[in-house]
């Protein structure tokens, strides 16, 4: 099969399109017939070489973590889904490979893929969906009435993370440039800062969530927002401690993650606010959540661009200007 791989790290560097086997069939495995593959910042970060400490992936490795298409084969033990199946997923990241026409992954990362999507916006949800998930349901236990701040609202986490905010009753500020100031209103901020014109952290205050996505200048900012009890969730780091545990990093590199993430913490602390960086896992049964908020109306797909398979290397460069608004994705089949 095709597949675009990288058999070195290197920052900036050209993925390259090669002939490899189909990915074998583990008896808990879908394969699945890639449609259509979102791009994020994540397939950069991993290109980079950013994660090799504590993803330690075997080269040659074909990039890609997110995926839309038909199950093709299932393994002896599967029983939530047949050939012919329409589904969509975040591979687990052991296993991710999506920038390819094949992948294998276990039945438990996967969800059927929501009736009113096309593959190309299905491609679209999967890993800024369950992050946002994980960090706004899961961590934060968003309740109705709460004030929640999203970084970078017109990203692709951000333009989800404020909808399904929104979905759990909260009072939601966002923080965007002068250009996508309509779009995010449109999907549901109540506050919008435009960070060409305006200091967050002069405006906003009592906050009991923030989601960053940025930088560690905005990190640390964004303690001035929190009240007391708040809590800062980051998806951009630094790692911390509790991350390093979950990953089954050895003594030293979870020391070293303490370590990265001290100064946050303990300004955090300082301030009585709970810090914690969250890497999205793969989770079929939280997808499927996700896709009855899409079927019902609740969360929609915000799509930047749609590039052909070809144009691989030239949608993670899109990916990587910033200025996507919404999802990039790349049309497989």
């Amino acid at each position: 099969m095709k597949a675009y791989l990288i058999d070195r790290y290197a920052k900036g560097g050209t993925l390259k399109l090669g002939e490899i086997a189909q990915p074998e069939l583990r008896d808990n495995d879908v394969l699945v017939e890639i449609h259509a593959a979102g791009v994020n910042v994540l397939d950069s970060k991993i290109r980079d070489g950013e994660f090799k400490l504590i993803l330690p992936y075997r080269l040659p490795l074909v990039l890609g973590n997110d995926v839309a298409g038909v199950v093709v084969r299932v393994g002896a033990k599967v029983r939530q889904f047949k050939t012919g199946d329409e589904v969509y997923a975040r591979p687990a990241q052991d296993r991710i490979g999506t920038f390819a026409e094949y992948i294998a992954m276990d039945e438990a990362d996967v969800a059927l893929k929501p009736m009113n999507l096309t593959m190309e916006q299905a491609a679209s949800i999967p890993l800024v969906a369950l992050t946002a998930w994980q960090a706004l349901v899961e961590r934060a236990n968003v309740q109705k009435g709460q004030k929640v701040l999203i970084h970078a609202g017109s990203g692709g986490v951000g333009t989800i993370a404020i909808q399904l905010a929104k979905h759990l009753g909260a009072h939601v500020a966002t923080t965007t440039s002068t250009a996508n100031v309509d779009l995010v209103r449109n999907l549901g901020a109540d506050v919008v800062i435009d960070y060409k014109t305006e200091d967050f952290e002069t405006v906003l205050h009592d906050y009991d969530v923030v989601l960053n996505g940025l930088g560690k200048e905005t990190l640390e900012k964004s303690l001035g927002v929190l009240k007391r009890g708040g809590k800062l969730i980051s998806i951009s780091g630094p790692p911390d401690l509790d991350f390093a545990r979950q990953a089954g990093s050895g003594w030293l590199l979870q020391q070293v993650m303490r370590l990265l993430s001290f100064g946050i913490r303990n300004k955090s602390k300082h301030r009585g606010i709970r810090y914690s960086f969250l890497f999205m896992r793969a989770n079929g049964e939280q997808l499927e959540k996700i896709t009855r908020l899409i079927e019902t109306g609740r969360l929609r797909p915000v799509m930047d661009r749609i590039f052909p398979f070809d144009k691989t290397n030239e949608a993670l460069a899109h990916v990587e200007t910033g200025r996507a608004k919404g999802k990039v994705v790349i049309a497989v089949k």
